[in-house]
């Protein structure tokens, strides 16, 4: 049974930050992303890595504020954010494959498997 345990979201002041965790139960995936959910809109990529941790890829909205490193002997992906804005409020989701997904990284279709979600909120 693939699970993924996501933790590390919280209340937060606009310019601190939290580091989001997204841990397997099970060996490690190729590809790893992380996505958003703010209420009352559609789900947004933020970050995704690739299974060696040589490839990354951010969305514009979150370049130069957040990274996504990633430690295979732990199994664990993170989601380090810093800068936060009010607009970074939502409910974050870590998803995961066992494919190489290459270009299309950014599609929450391309995700096999997906956490509970933790949510994050940014105070002003």
């Amino acid at each position: 049974q693939v699970q993924l345990v996501e933790s590390g979201g919280g209340l937060v002041q606009a310019g601190g930050s939290l580091r989001l965790s997204c841990a397997s139960a099970s060996r490690t995936y190729n590809s790893v992303g992380w996505f958003r959910q703010a209420p009352g809109k559609d789900r947004e990529f933020a970050a995704a890595i690739s299974g060696s941790g040589t490839f990354t890829r951010l969305s514009d909205s979150v370049k130069g504020r957040f990274t996504i490193p990633r430690d295979n002997s732990k199994d664990t992906v993170y989601l380090q954010m810093n800068s936060l804005k009010p607009a970074d409020t939502a409910v974050y989701s870590c998803a995961a494959s066992f494919r190489v997904l290459g270009s299309i990284m950014e599609s929450p279709d391309a995700y096999e498997y997906w956490g509970q979600g933790t949510q994050v909120t940014v105070s002003s």
